[in-house]
């Protein structure tokens, strides 16, 4: 399940404006590099064609589906309140179907070699 918790306006390369619904998955326990047990959650932006008081209705919603990480295209990432800069190949996305994800992933993998 995920849930709704917020919305943010966006601005599309073409300068029309939309609305992009904050999702937070489930928390969970993570283990940090030095060994220290702490919980987060995931959570992803995700690109709706609702007009603002439509979203601030959904938040709060739950629905079914889960905040995935997904390969992507190697990108530069700051991480936040420092100057370390990291590159990431990945990212936090929605998925309302698992199997399917992984189909695909696997159809991408036999591509590639």
């Amino acid at each position: 399940m995920v849930t709704v918790k917020n919305y943010l306006k966006r601005e599309s390369k073409s300068g029309g404006k939309f609305f992009a619904l904050v999702l937070s998955g489930g928390i969970e326990p993570v283990k940090s590099s030095d060994g220290n047990l702490y919980f987060t959650a995931r959570t992803c932006t995700v690109p709706a064609s609702f007009d603002e008081e439509t979203c601030k209705d959904l938040v709060g919603c739950k629905f079914p589906g889960s905040i995935e990480k997904v390969p992507c295209r190697p990108y530069s990432y700051t991480i936040p309140n420092t100057d370390k800069v990291v590159e990431l190949s990945y990212q936090w996305d929605y998925v309302d179907n698992p199997e399917e994800m992984m189909k695909e992933q696997l159809l991408d993998s036999d591509v590639v070699h």
